[in-house]
């Protein structure tokens, strides 16, 4: 069952998404960095999802066409997020 932190992280990962497609970047990073903030405090880490949709470096949530480019490298999905940053995930064939 999981914690009301788990369930509130959940709830702002809905959140940081619809802003983000609503183009209002300044609340979705918000909602990032208090989720973040939550799951420090409680010692709960992010669901996968939300780390790799979120932006560590200006705390961006990522959508694909929205504010980040996606492409397939070699095995690897590359997210560039519109400050710069690059994350690298393997994926299987």
């Amino acid at each position: 069952m999981p914690s009301i932190a788990e369930e509130r992280i959940a709830r702002l990962h809905e959140l940081a998404r619809e802003a983000t497609r609503e183009r209002e970047f300044d609340r979705s990073r918000e909602y990032v960095r208090l989720a973040r903030r939550l799951s420090e405090r409680n010692r709960c880490g992010l669901p996968r999802e939300f780390k790799r949709f979120s932006c560590d470096t200006c705390d961006a949530y990522l959508v694909a066409g929205v504010n980040a480019r996606v492409r397939l490298q070699n095995g690897h999905v590359v997210i560039r997020c519109d400050c710069g940053q690059i994350g690298r995930y393997p994926y299987r064939t």
